[in-house]
């Protein structure tokens, strides 16, 4: 499938589509060169259930487990959300605006929605993702890179350090470096050092 046949309307063909209402359209003249990696699971820790799809279409019964009093009422969505068995779900069109950032700042700019394109991996903070996971997420980036002009990867708690900590340490960024062939100028300063490095600093 060529490039262009793969995206119609900022929606990827690979991916199953579950349309959210949570999105608006990004400010003028903003450049979409972002990617940003969320974790999400609901219940936190429990995978494979319909409650991650049914929070980003505001479906959640807010009653069907005591963690959900925490969160009752959000209205948010990721323009990507990837199973542990690698299954792709597209809740919002690139083109527009997703609400999965939040308060952050990055590469000097606030509000990171507005020229981002979120992707969520079904996860917990810290914890490990499955190859799968990291197969569907480097083919997704790499078509996203493709389709808009992107020149940062970077990870939640990256773009909103001390109010968000995922995808954690549990997120080999290493290895996702090595599937996408990318200089270390897409990625978030320092992320690469070793541990030696670190307690140098």
């Amino acid at each position: 499938m060529s490039t262009d046949a793969q995206w119609q309307q900022g929606w990827y063909a690979l991916a199953q589509q579950v349309t959210s209402p949570n999105f608006g359209p990004r400010p003028k003249g903003s450049e979409v060169d972002l990617v940003v990696i969320h974790a999400i699971s609901l219940p936190p820790g429990e995978y494979g259930g319909p409650e991650v799809q049914a929070l980003f279409t505001n479906c959640l019964d807010w009653e069907a487990h005591p963690y959900f009093a925490q969160i009752r009422g959000m209205q948010v969505s990721a323009h990507f959300f990837i199973r542990r068995d690698g299954a792709l779900i597209q809740f919002v069109s690139c083109d527009d605006r997703a609400w999965h950032a939040g308060r952050s700042h990055y590469r000097g700019r606030d509000n990171c929605n507005n020229d981002s394109v979120g992707i969520e991996l079904e996860g917990l903070d810290g914890q490990e993702f499955t190859p799968l996971q990291y197969e569907a997420l480097s083919r997704l980036t790499a078509a996203i890179a493709q389709h808009y002009p992107i020149a940062h990867i970077a990870g939640h708690e990256h773009i909103a350090p001390g109010r968000k900590q995922d995808p954690g340490a549990g997120f080999d960024w290493h290895f996702f470096q090595a599937t996408l062939a990318w200089p270390d100028r897409c990625f978030p300063e320092n992320i690469f050092l070793s541990k030696s490095d670190e307690k140098k600093l």
